[in-house]
């Protein structure tokens, strides 16, 4: 089944070291920009069902720790980096296209 994209925000919106979150559908979604690429988390820390966008984007480190109880996740891939979390995030394919950032509406 080909991947279906929803328009978020113009390329310009999001700079290097930014988070924001977008709802996709009925998904709220983590924009991140790490180092000029983007990469979408659902906005949802897969140990205790809270925001991810309340917790802290690194920019230096690639991570997003969830304010809750300090679960860190690699904003690359979703894979958790320490407990309590164990499962990693759902993660969105992102893409960029005639100024705009566009993500896949069904996860990775």
């Amino acid at each position: 089944m080909a991947q279906e994209w929803q328009d978020v925000c113009a390329s310009q919106d999001i700079l290097p070291g930014e988070m924001q979150v977008h709802w996709v559908g009925d998904t709220p979604v983590c924009l991140i920009n790490y180092e000029g690429d983007l990469y979408a988390l659902e906005d949802r820390c897969s140990h205790e069902d809270f925001e991810l966008s309340q917790g802290e984007f690194d920019p230096l480190a690639g991570t997003v720790e969830c304010v809750l109880h300090g679960a860190k996740f690699d904003v690359t891939n979703g894979h958790p980096l320490c407990a309590p979390a164990y499962r990693s995030v759902l993660r969105f394919a992102v893409k960029r296209e005639n100024g705009r950032v566009w993500v896949g509406k069904t996860p990775l």
